[in-house]
């Protein structure tokens, strides 16, 4: 067991720990605000900069696997006694025209980002309860405000995160769990390069041929020069997470009070903006 002030440091486990993402530099920034860390990926080569360093424990984890997620609960109760904080932050980027993109990219999205999601958290929440105390933290996304072209399949992904997280707020309140959306702008990361590999497995279009080229750049709209540094993402929203009473919707970066804005304007207006800024 821990010493006694080891035991005062709260115990945060953050999905998706692969260098160069979101989840990395959350990771970072909750070890430097003291905490343990347990950061997760489907692979520890992909987090190796990390293993000499004492405040992660570093663990592999496949959230679209049961006994994984699991696995995973078990190691972390069997080593610290409880969580304190989980932070679904494990995403996938799916890019193309809906009408033609395969149902099977579809399931696949939905599978790590909605259902990866509700699986940690229901493995989380007994261990929370019977403290009656912790945090569930879903990361979002500020393209389910305003969806556009191309990225339906992200944005309805994360529309569904965000109502479910709605739900589990007032579910979890009775049993002393606070649960927050994080709705991150467009953040400096490697979420661009994922979703341009991942396209390259997507079938040729038929009727979108003539779009091609812009359903390509898609996959890198948020990863423009303008982008909010990762690091500076990660400091903010620790500092906020880590609050007494933290707010039930956080959102910072590149574009999040634009779209803030956008998911109040008429329809209209706001797919002849979006229409324009997607080439459609």
């Amino acid at each position: 067991m821990e010493n006694q002030n080891e035991d005062q440091k709260q115990v945060v486990l953050v999905t998706g720990c692969t260098s160069g993402g979101i989840g990395h530099a959350l990771a970072r920034a909750f070890a430097a605000s003291d905490c343990h860390v347990v950061a997760t990926t489907r692979s520890l080569t992909s987090m190796e900069d990390l293993k000499n360093d004492p405040s992660f424990y570093l663990q592999e984890l496949d959230v679209v696997s049961d006994h994984s997620v699991q696995k995973l609960m078990s190691n972390v109760i069997s080593k610290f006694g409880r969580i304190d904080i989980v932070v679904n932050n494990a995403g996938l980027q799916c890019v193309g025209p809906l009408a033609e993109i395969p149902l099977s990219a579809i399931q696949s999205t939905f599978d790590t980002n909605v259902y990866g999601p509700m699986r940690v958290i229901q493995a989380a929440v007994p261990h929370m309860a019977s403290r009656k105390r912790g945090k569930i933290v879903n990361v979002g996304s500020v393209a389910a405000l305003a969806p556009g072209p191309w990225a339906g399949v992200y944005a309805a992904s994360k529309a569904a995160l965000h109502a479910l997280t709605d739900t589990l707020r007032l579910e979890l309140r009775p049993l002393g769990i606070d649960v927050i959306n994080v709705a991150p702008g467009a953040i400096k990361s490697n979420i661009g390069t994922n979703a341009a590999a991942n396209y390259t497995k997507m079938p040729e279009w038929n009727l979108y041929k003539p779009f091609e080229a812009v359903i390509r750049d898609r996959a890198q709209f948020s990863q423009g020069i303008n982008s909010t540094p990762t690091d500076e993402f990660a400091k903010k929203t620790v500092a906020t997470l880590l609050k007494k009473n933290p707010p039930a919707w956080f959102s910072y970066g590149k574009y999040s009070t634009i779209m803030g804005i956008m998911y109040h304007l008429p329809l209209s207006l706001r797919d002849f903006i979006l229409r324009k800024a997607m080439k459609c």
